[in-house]
């Protein structure tokens, strides 16, 4: 699969704030293969200051903000106040949380963009400096569930962890964000009946899965099989998709790549994926766990994925946790 870390309906300026990091796959949409070494997530949680307290925010919740203040700001370091304190359990670094978000120039005053707000579709993002730039991660980290806050942040803090030289288009801002709600981590849907012949999926406490492969020939057709059931939304196509995943060669027997271990869930979109795991995913409900049987044909076909170990007649077994759609 390629791991995407921004999501397509996310405006372009959102965009550009997920963080490009060298352990994300290259561009090829059949490329699995992310190092499944735990990853520790990055997060800092800044005070309130003179020019976040003087951020003039007004507008109820859930709604687009009004905000005012004395532009040009000369930012130096990063401030974060609690316009709206929420009731919500606190956000933490490594949490994928839903937002809405206003973004505003710092030297300027004007509204650079706006989104998430009025019943449309929510920004995902990851608490982790290492997929997001830090300022980002500063306006929703260390605050409850429910909270709106407002981020007066530095170019500094808006230039991507480990990125080098100099970009005249970074400039410090101001962000507004409501945090709405925290992703899960794991699927939470009622247990189904288990389907004969297919391999078997034991979970840990933490809801990771250990996969065993039954000593048989693989089917020839795509298979899919529903281990817990969601009642959330249906997942349309095309979708942004939260995931936690783990995927088996049945050839091998091994894990070849999964988002468990890493610390955080992983965003896909149903058009980027190979069409075995898109197929698994579109259809179902949010809260469910799927496993899949994914021929080559369906999977990465007669090349295989040589970095993964995989070859061109393996069948590919994946256990999937549907965690978000937007």
């Amino acid at each position: 699969m390629r791991r995407t870390t921004s999501l397509l309906a996310v405006p372009v300026l959102l965009v550009s704030l997920a963080a490009c990091t060298s352990g994300d796959p290259g561009d090829d949409a059949s490329g699995p293969a992310t190092d499944p070494a735990a990853q520790t997530a990055q997060a800092t949680c800044p005070e309130p200051g003179s020019l976040s307290d003087a951020v003039d925010v007004t507008g109820d919740a859930g709604a687009a903000p009004t905000v005012a203040f004395d532009a040009p700001l000369e930012v130096e370091d990063t401030q974060r106040t609690v316009v709206t304190e929420g009731d919500g359990d606190e956000v933490g670094a490594g949490d994928v949380v839903n937002i809405a978000v206003s973004i505003y120039d710092a030297e300027t005053g004007d509204e650079i963009t706006s989104t998430g707000y009025d019943g449309s579709a929510a920004t995902q993002i990851t608490v982790d400096e290492s997929l997001w730039v830090p300022g980002i991660v500063a306006a929703v980290n260390c605050v409850p569930v429910g909270s709106r806050t407002a981020t007066v942040v530095s170019a500094e803090d808006m230039t991507p962890t480990g990125a080098t030289g100099s970009d005249a288009d970074v400039k410090a801002v101001v962000i507004v964000a409501d945090v709405q709600s925290v992703v899960p981590t794991r699927a939470t849907g009622e247990d189904q009946p288990v389907q004969e012949g297919l391999p078997t999926v034991e979970l840990a406490d933490d809801g990771q899965p250990t996969v065993t492969i039954p000593p048989t020939d693989p089917p020839a057709e795509l298979q899919i099989a529903t281990l817990k059931k969601g009642d959330g939304e249906v997942v349309p196509d095309p979708a942004n998709v939260t995931v936690q995943y783990q995927g088996v060669n049945w050839r091998t027997g091994e894990v070849f790549d999964q988002s468990w271990g890493r610390g955080t869930p992983t965003p896909f979109s149903t058009d980027q994926v190979v069409p075995g795991f898109a197929k698994a995913m579109i259809g179902q409900t949010v809260g469910s766990q799927v496993l899949v049987v994914i021929p080559p044909s369906e999977g990465y076909g007669e090349q295989g994925q040589p970095s993964a170990g995989i070859e061109g007649t393996d069948t590919l077994v994946f256990v999937i946790d549907i965690l978000a759609v937007s």
